[in-house]
């Protein structure tokens, strides 16, 4: 059923809001008419296109476009329109591999391997040889001098040894010496003892000391260098130099009032020598002690070793006085022989 006409509802009428412009939109039409080019936006235009063509690029920036061109040139098959391709599809080439049908055969082109230098084809293999033969070189050298240097390292200490040795030997042979001149000093026989006869006129003498009371450590002192035994002349020499060198530093720690150079004229010498003030004199220059010096240090210990065994039967390797000159018992004269 449907309903009476004067009750249908009328229809809308016609919305003229819709046909009126926006005009409180934001958006903006393009003008549907290009403007004319100007003749100084031409000439702008014409002077960037200008300066991109005369623009030279780098060499990096060159040799990357040709290689990206010749890469994109081979990884592009033949065209058919390629006057090569049609002479080849003339001949009988369908495409795939080259000649027989044969799964092992290439279907791909050579790569291209580019030259950018004037050598020749040759050269880089002549390269690699010699710098395969520069490295081998090298280890060989490093190989060398590593064992070089371990005897070179194995050299040094065992002379550091031989020196120490030479230091000993040098010592013992002082004290040896020292011993036997207080014996015949105080008149006592070194290898037999006490000689009867002279028993009144060494009651009075002290072992380290003479009929005048002069200790042996001051004879030493007073004795000159050059008059030592050349063997152990070095030992001697660096401790009368260490001494001064203590005796000085000494009396400069000890001037309070004045300075250890200072000079009194009215001092008299033993005042000067009982407070040390009068050095010692140190023999500068030693020519027969050098010449020795520079000998081979083992040739320096053999003749201290023969020395202690002909002059006084002691054996340095054994650190034993023998009582005669047979030395029973010592198994040699060289360090190996007491191995």
């Amino acid at each position: 059923m449907t309903p009476p006409a004067s009750l249908s509802p009328a229809p809308n009428p016609p919305d003229d809001d819709d046909d009126k412009d926006d005009y409180m939109s934001m958006a903006i039409a393009e003008p549907s008419k290009q403007e004319k080019e100007t003749s100084i936006q031409r000439r702008a235009r014409k002077q960037r296109e200008a300066e991109i063509k005369a623009r030279t690029k780098p060499k990096a920036e060159r040799e990357a476009d040709e290689a990206a061109a010749r890469e994109a040139g081979l990884a592009t098959k033949l065209d058919p329109s390629n006057k090569g391709a049609q002479m080849m599809a003339k001949l009988g080439f369908k495409g795939g591999a080259l000649g027989k049908a044969n799964s092992d055969a290439r279907t791909e082109p050579i790569n291209v391997l580019v030259k950018e230098d004037r050598g020749g084809i040759g050269l880089d293999s002549e390269k690699k040889r010699k710098v395969r033969e520069d490295m081998e070189h090298e280890a060989k050298r490093v190989k060398a001098e590593e064992g070089d240097y371990r005897e070179r390292v194995r050299r040094e200490r065992e002379e550091k040894r031989i020196e120490r040795q030479i230091i000993g030997a040098q010592k013992v042979a002082e004290r040896l010496d020292t011993e036997a001149e207080e014996a015949v000093h105080t008149g006592i026989d070194e290898y037999e003892g006490v000689a009867g006869e002279h028993e009144g006129s060494i009651d009075g003498l002290s072992h380290n000391g003479n009929a005048n009371g002069v200790s042996t450590k001051a004879q030493k002192k007073a004795k000159p260098l050059r008059s030592i035994n050349l063997l152990w002349r070095g030992v001697a020499r660096h401790r009368a130099e260490r001494e001064r060198e203590n005796r000085m530093r000494y009396d400069l720690h000890q001037s309070l009032s004045r300075l250890p150079t200072y000079d009194d004229p009215d001092e008299d010498k033993e005042y000067k020598q009982a407070f040390g003030k009068e050095e010692e004199e140190v023999e500068e220059e030693d020519l027969e002690l050098d010449e020795f010096n520079m000998l081979d240090p083992i040739e320096r210990l053999n003749r201290l070793v023969m020395y202690l065994r002909e002059a006084h039967r002691y054996c340095f390797w054994c650190k034993f006085q023998y009582p005669d000159t047979s030395m029973e018992g010592c198994p040699g004269i060289t360090e190996e022989d007491h191995d």
